[in-house]
């Protein structure tokens, strides 16, 4: 039954790709195509819903704490309500919530500073021995995500992996990079 529930959504989540509503998948993104090779990483990490981030706003310890992105991308704050953070980056943001602060005359030069403390989780589905939702650890490689999964199983195609990253498919190669919310799918083999 679980092997079926992961064929399904890997069925969907390919299918979804080709549909009409999804941007043409061209190029693998920088990011997916080599670990070894410089690449911005999280500095260009977009925010998204479930991502945890701690709030520092310099000498005001009542407006500076622990917050999460709600399910729509959007963060609430105190007395600046709130603030859509879906897609921002993370500098992006700290601008936002500081221009707010001044539109709302609450403060006149505020210095924010914004940390991601936990990032939404990865999926790892198909052939390998425990698919499913992790974690996100930074500089998380494709092969990392295979071995917290529990490695490949017997019939998996190891050379065939395929990464869905904002509605597209791409390559995976082992030492591509993964970012978080993203899918990596296992192929099985035909023998």
């Amino acid at each position: 039954m679980r092997a079926l529930v992961c064929l399904g959504l890997t069925v969907a989540l390919l299918a979804g790709c080709a549909g009409a509503g999804h941007p043409p998948c061209v190029e693998a993104p920088s990011a997916v195509v080599n670990a070894a090779a410089e690449v911005d990483g999280l500095a260009s990490y977009r925010l998204g819903p479930g991502d945890r981030l701690r709030l520092t706003v310099f000498r005001q310890p009542d407006l500076s704490g622990q917050f999460a992105l709600d399910g729509e991308g959007r963060l609430a704050l105190p007395l600046i309500g709130e603030i859509p953070a879906n897609g921002l980056t993370v500098r992006r943001l700290e601008a936002a919530i500081a221009q707010r602060f001044v539109e709302e005359d609450l403060l006149r030069e505020p210095r924010v500073a914004i940390e991601v403390l936990t990032y939404r989780p990865f999926y790892v589905l198909g052939e390998v021995r425990r698919p499913g939702e992790y974690q996100y650890q930074d500089g998380m490689s494709v092969m990392n995500a295979i071995a917290y999964a529990g490695g490949f199983t017997y019939r998996a195609n190891a050379s065939g992996m395929t990464l869905v990253r904002d509605g597209c498919s791409y390559e995976a190669p082992p030492d591509g990079l993964l970012q978080p919310g993203e899918v990596l799918l296992v192929p099985e083999r035909f023998f």
